[in-house]
């Protein structure tokens, strides 16, 4: 199985749209630029979507389920059968982001790339298991090239289901004990910033905890620092099988030119390794939150990126997201509802 299909470029923005959705900002029942960033974004989707009225009323959230070998090291509050337990708990909705999909009537799916606990056939899960999770990345690469392309084919696979499904917003989630290393490793790597300034406590560690997950992680990154030489090794080397199916997710998204919300620390260490490919995906995205894990904003001030919000999330799943979700539509219902000066008779600015 190969990965060159990543490489293939993205869809352009429309810069007619764009232009056509400034011009109905402007002639909107308010002054220039006082509904502040929610402008911006409809402007933004308008290019997204080529409208001069988007939506993101066809929104899907799809969560990738993966372990990680890394947990051996004790790197995590929680043991590894979690990660099992919350896809059982995702297909029966009781998650907290399957509760945020429901309020905002968005399509949701779960894809199981690589889970140590074999799980049976469940509603709204969808079996890609590659291998039972990675392996520990302290000790050897985490994943083969062969199994990296796997868990990438199955993000572009679920890009591929959203557009067939005419979605116009895609939000990815996440789920995968001890994948705060692995993210941590990955803002290490594309950043350049050291990892004490980066890992924070995940599940709950104490401060013991922090530093021993430190130290390995620390450890992790110089055993493989010499065969990192791209986005792609770094991602095999230390990445995750969840995380992997995220990149290739937003790359795929990219190239089909739907919009995306990336969530929190987890996500944005996908986006960052897929801007390290295609620099201009972030054309394509919006960031949810801030999270409360210490890299978070160090990858966000990496890729110039400003999130929406900030109320000291770190659950993961795609949450954030999906609160941000109710942003986004206000941006749109503001765009495309609020009446012209023209249509409600309402006298403009003096000159």
């Amino acid at each position: 199985m190969t990965i060159d299909w990543i490489f293939q470029p993205l869809a352009a923005l429309n810069a007619n749209a764009r232009e056509q959705g400034l011009e109905r900002q402007g002639q909107l029942t308010k002054p220039p630029g006082s509904l502040g960033l929610l402008e911006t974004m409809a402007v933004r989707l308008c290019a997204m979507q080529g409208v001069d009225k988007p939506n993101v009323d066809h929104a899907q959230v799809v969560v990738f389920a993966g372990d990680h070998g890394i947990a051996a090291e004790g790197v995590s509050a929680f043991p590894q059968v979690v990660t099992g337990e919350m896809v059982k708990n995702f297909s029966r909705g009781g998650a907290a982001i399957c509760a945020l999909a429901r309020q905002n009537n968005a399509q949701f799916e779960v894809v199981n790339v690589g889970t140590v606990v074999d799980l049976p056939s469940m509603n709204d899960v969808l079996d890609s298991s590659i291998m039972p999770g990675t392996s520990n990345f302290a000790q050897q690469p985490a994943m083969t090239l062969d199994q990296l392309s796997q868990a990438m084919t199955a993000g572009m696979a679920a890009a591929d289901r959203a557009a067939a499904n005419q979605v116009t917003l895609f939000i990815g989630g996440e789920m995968g004990i001890a994948n705060t290393s692995s993210a941590t490793a990955l803002a290490a790597w594309a950043t350049g910033q050291s990892v004490a300034r980066l890992v924070g406590p995940g599940t709950g560690l104490d401060l013991q905890g922090i530093s021993h997950k430190a130290q390995v992680i620390e450890s992790a990154l110089a055993k493989h620092a010499s065969a990192m030489i791209s986005p792609v090794e770094a991602l095999r080397h230390i990445g995750g099988l969840e995380i992997a199916a995220l990149v290739g997710a937003y790359i795929r998204l990219g190239q089909l030119g739907i919009a995306i919300l990336v969530d929190g620390f987890i996500t944005t260490s996908a986006a960052i390794v897929a801007a390290k490919i295609h620099p201009q995906i972030l054309d394509w995205m919006f960031f949810a939150h801030a999270s409360a894990e210490p890299g978070h904003q160090t990858m966000m001030t990496s890729l110039g990126a400003k999130a929406m919000l900030d109320l000291d999330m770190r659950l993961g799943e795609g949450s954030g997201a999906g609160v941000a979700l109710s942003i986004l539509k206000s941006a749109c219902v503001t765009h495309n509802e609020m009446a012209t000066f023209a249509e409600a008779s309402v006298s403009e600015k003096s000159a």
